[in-house]
């Protein structure tokens, strides 16, 4: 009896650890290759690999926060690399005409956020597809941003508008890691633990249920796409104050990093399921993909090639 009950709880813990495995399986990936980076990559196992790689992916992560909330609800929102460009050019010519920092900043959350609402109201009450609606939106910004200024970056010559989104920081801390840190909060918070949260997943789950079950779900998604847009518009400030510059084309692609982010870290592309933490533990897996690649000495043209074929790997076995 003792030898049959050893062998049911090995085969129970064998069981339990496949579950997890099988459960988790984008993080046993992202510390696999985070191990063979530390063992193979010179030098990457240090506090500054680590304060870099933060610094670098806070901008997708920021945005990647945002547009989880738009896939839970089973919808996608393509144009957020556009309106970061259009952002950080709109907070630096307000800053050229002479509005302070702070007031800039706060006008261009607001017009991330205002972009938003214009997206979901498509979405929701004209009823065109949110792929197409935020494609026509990411053509429109990248139009703007390029326009505006007749290609020429703006300059941005307020050290405390870069220190607030870049350059400063506290306790040892950059403030791009800072902005990271709180948004994430903020992001779990809402989409976790409060009554907004249990209705974007409804929404995202079964629309036409949860419309039954009283929640406002045209509602819901407009504040998806406006969250995504204000966090798209934070990521334009924080890619101005890092360049010193407004410039048009910043933010061009990064749609595509913020999406597989999301998706890597176990967000359903179909919607009704996913989570804050893992959209931005997938984009500090890009993040350290792409420099773990790079301090490996390999040409930038074959570092595509493997981080797209790793993140197409990633996605597939997360899916399954």
């Amino acid at each position: 009896m003792s030898d049959l009950s050893a062998s049911t709880a090995r085969q129970s813990a064998a069981s339990r650890i496949a579950d997890f495995l099988r459960d988790h399986i984008t993080y046993v990936i992202f510390l696999g290759i985070t191990l063979y980076f530390i063992l193979f990559a010179p030098h990457f196992a240090s506090l500054s690999t680590a304060s870099a790689v933060l610094r670098i992916t806070a901008i997708v992560s920021v945005m990647a926060i945002g547009m989880t909330f738009v896939i839970v609800c089973g919808e996608i929102d393509l144009s957020v690399g556009s309106v970061a460009s259009f952002s950080g050019m709109i907070g630096a010519l307000l800053m050229d005409r002479g509005m302070s920092s702070y007031a800039a900043a706060l006008t261009v959350l607001a017009e991330g956020a205002l972009i938003g609402a214009v997206s979901g109201v498509l979405v929701t009450k004209v009823r065109i597809p949110s792929f197409l609606v935020t494609l026509g939106m990411l053509s429109i910004f990248s139009g703007l941003a390029l326009t505006i200024t007749g290609t020429r970056p703006v300059p941005i010559v307020d050290d405390g508008f870069s220190n607030l989104f870049w350059n400063g920081g506290m306790f040892g801390i950059q403030a791009p890691i800072w902005w990271t840190i709180a948004l994430t909060i903020v992001g779990y918070y809402l989409l976790h633990q409060m009554a907004y949260g249990r209705r974007v997943f409804a929404t995202g789950g079964n629309a036409v249920a949860a419309r039954f079950s009283g929640v406002r779900t045209d509602w819901v998604k407009i504040v998806a796409f406006m969250l995504s847009g204000s966090t798209a518009a934070l990521a334009g400030l924080m890619l101005a104050a890092r360049s010193t510059a407004g410039n048009p084309s910043l933010g061009a692609g990064l749609e595509l990093d913020v999406i597989a982010a999301v998706i890597i870290g176990g967000t359903s592309l179909f919607g009704g399921y996913g989570s804050i933490l893992g959209s931005v533990v997938g984009a500090i897996f890009i993040g350290i993909l792409g420099f773990g690649l790079l301090v490996l000495g390999l040409s930038t043209s074959i570092q595509e090639v493997i981080k797209g074929a790793i993140i197409i790997i990633a996605v597939s076995l997360n899916r399954r």
